[in-house]
């Protein structure tokens, strides 16, 4: 009979920690479009640094530098996500771990598991956040030229 409980028990939290362990699943895939991103980013930043340092016109260095200070905002914000983002998943983790735990020493850790799960959205929520700055900046550049396009066409 104790057996048949404990397996009772043991199959209760791996039911509790299901939830978040797609939760880290998908944080994880966020993750990966983040890194994707600033490799992107970073990339992109050195090709410049290289264009830069053969630049001749003082237009096309200021615009160079310019875009190189966007892609620097870019990178700092996609750094920002990816840590929140990673803390996130680690908190989760420790969700799973308390869940265990509890249910193994049997002590109510329902305090710490509430804790843990809003530190986790807390980071999660922000770590998002960061991600749409970012996409934001990323995308004033290409508004910018839009404009001037516009700008263009309209004069004759």
């Amino acid at each position: 009979m104790q057996l048949s409980t404990d397996v009772s028990s043991v199959a209760q939290v791996i039911q509790l920690a299901v939830a978040p362990v797609f939760l880290l699943a998908g944080v994880g895939s966020l993750l990966g479009v983040l890194a994707n991103r600033l490799a992107r980013v970073i990339d992109r930043f050195h090709v410049l640094e290289k264009r830069l340092a053969e630049e001749s016109s003082a237009d096309d260095y200021s615009s160079t530098l310019s875009t190189m200070v966007s892609l620097s905002r870019r990178a700092r914000l996609i750094h920002w996500a990816i840590s929140l983002c990673t803390a996130c998943d680690l908190l989760v983790c420790l969700v799973v771990v308390a869940l265990f735990v509890g249910a193994e020493l049997q002590i109510d850790l329902s305090t710490t598991i509430a804790g843990l799960f809003i530190a986790a959205m807390l980071a999660l929520i922000v770590g998002l956040s960061c991600f749409l700055r970012e996409i934001a900046v990323a995308t004033s550049a290409i508004e910018r030229l839009d404009q001037l396009a516009s700008g263009l066409d309209s004069n004759p």
